[in-house]
């Protein structure tokens, strides 16, 4: 039996274009609607931009590229994001570099 993450990856369905394109689309207008939200006060500006941020990057595999690059050249930003979007990856990383670094 196989590692249960990897085998509920490959049972995934891949969802409908549609769909896609509808997710892409909202969160392109999400990002310039969380200008209008941060005029007001609050902080809910950011969550509309990061929530818009999401779904640019699960639906367009040119944002999720553009993405990596910018993390590979700098950082400290892209660890910033990755904080913001709460984002799993970067916390396993840094786990792992704990580990390592403990030994």
């Amino acid at each position: 039996m196989g590692n249960t993450r990897t085998h509920i990856r490959t049972m995934r369905r891949k969802p409908n274009p549609l769909v896609r394109l509808i997710l892409l689309v909202t969160g392109i207008l999400l990002l310039p609607a969380a200008a209008l939200v941060g005029l007001l006060p609050g902080p809910g500006g950011v969550f509309v931009a990061a929530a818009g941020i999401i779904l640019i990057l699960r639906n367009s595999r040119w944002a999720r590229h553009r993405f990596v690059r910018i993390k590979a050249r700098w950082p400290r930003v892209g660890a910033f994001i990755d904080r913001i979007l709460v984002r799993g990856s970067p916390k396993r990383r840094r786990e792992r570099a704990k580990r390592l670094g403990a030994n």
